[in-house]
C-alpha cells in the first residue's frame, strides 16, 4: 500500500460517508499509485484516472458533474468495450456516471460509485456525436415498456449484444439491470449459452442504462468486494421473485446507505 494510504489508515476514529464532507467539490485525484479502498457504497480511490470526455468510440455525459473518474482498470474497460462495440457495428457508447476524482459519497444520484470500480453505460446508442447541449442534458432511451411488464420497442439486438460483451469480460464482477431486461435476455438465449447471464443482477430502475461493477484489482488489497451471488444464470426463481408484484422487496433507503462508515484510509482525503 502506498505511503499516503498508510498514513491515512493510522488516523483513529470512524468516518461517515456523508456528502457534506467535501467529496463532490474535489477536482483533482489523490496522488499515488492506483488503489481502490473500501466498497462501492463506502469507499474512495487513490490515483484515479479520468476517462476522455470525447473518445473515438464514446462520449461522456454530463461532464459538469465531474464524475468521469475511476481506477485505471475501469477506464481501460470502458475504452475496450467501446472499441469492441464499434468494431461490431453497435455504435458509439454514451457513458454516464463513474466516480468522483477521489471517489467517496456523491451529493446526489447514487449511494454507490464510491471506489472507482463502477460505471453507468447508457442503452441509447448514438450513431452521431452529441453536441454540447445534449451531452449536458441527454435524452435517454427507455428499454422497459410503460406497463413495466416487458421490454419497450427501443430494445434491440444491439443493446442485448452490448450487455453480453460487457458481461463476458473477465474484469466485470456484476452488472445491474432492470429485472424485465434480464427476463428478455433469459428468454432469447439458449439454456446452454446463458452462463454469462449470472452476472446480470436484477435491480430497481436501470431501464435507461446498465451499471457495471468491476472486480477488485490486484493492486488494491484494501478493496472490499461484494458477497458472491448464487451460481447459475439466475433465470429461474431468483428472477421471478423480482417480477412478482407487490411482493418484490422495496429498494433500500438511500440516506441510510450514505451513512455507512468509510474505511479509515479514506479519512481526510477530500481536504488533501
Amino acid at each position: 500500500m502506498a505511503a499516503a494510504l498508510v498514513l491515512l489508515s493510522a488516523i483513529p476514529g470512524p468516518v461517515l460517508a456523508q456528502p457534506q464532507d467535501g467529496w463532490s467539490s474535489v477536482r483533482r485525484p489523490l496522488a499515488g499509485a492506483p488503489a481502490v479502498i473500501g466498497s462501492a457504497a463506502a469507499g474512495c480511490v487513490q490515483g484515479a484516472q479520468a476517462l476522455r470526455l470525447e473518445g473515438e468510440n464514446h462520449q461522456a455525459l454530463r461532464p459538469a458533474r465531474h464524475r468521469y473518474w475511476g481506477h485505471p482498470a475501469t477506464v481501460a474497460f470502458v475504452e475496450d468495450l467501446a472499441r469492441t462495440a464499434a468494431a461490431e457495428g453497435i455504435g458509439r457508447l454514451l457513458i454516464g456516471d463513474m466516480a468522483q476524482p477521489r471517489g467517496g459519497p456523491m451529493s446526489f444520484g447514487h449511494a454507490s460509485h464510491q471506489n472507482g470500480l463502477d460505471v453507468d453505460i447508457w442503452f441509447r446508442l448514438s450513431p452521431e456525436r452529441l453536441g454540447a447541449d445534449e451531452l449536458n442534458s441527454p435524452r435517454p432511451a427507455r428499454m422497459v415498456a410503460a406497463d413495466r411488464l416487458g421490454v419497450s420497442a427501443e430494445w434491440m439486438p444491439a443493446q442485448a449484444r452490448l450487455l453480453e460483451l460487457a458481461a463476458r469480460s473477465g474484469r466485470v464482477e456484476r452488472i445491474f439491470v432492470n429485472p424485465v431486461i434480464k427476463q428478455a435476455l433469459c428468454r432469447s438465449h439458449p439454456a446452454d449459452d446463458r452462463g454469462w447471464l449470472g452476472k446480470l443482477r436484477p435491480w430497481w430502475g436501470h431501464d435507461e442504462h446498465f451499471h457495471v461493477r468491476l472486480a477488485c484489482p490486484a493492486d488494491s488489497p484494501d478493496c472490499e468486494p461484494q458477497k458472491p451471488f448464487p451460481e447459475g444464470d439466475g433465470c429461474g426463481e431468483e428472477l421471478s421473485s423480482w417480477l412478482v408484484r407487490p411482493t418484490s422487496p422495496a429498494p433500500p433507503d438511500k440516506a441510510h446507505v450514505q451513512s455507512r462508515r468509510l474505511p479509515e484510509a479514506c479519512r481526510g482525503i477530500p481536504a488533501r
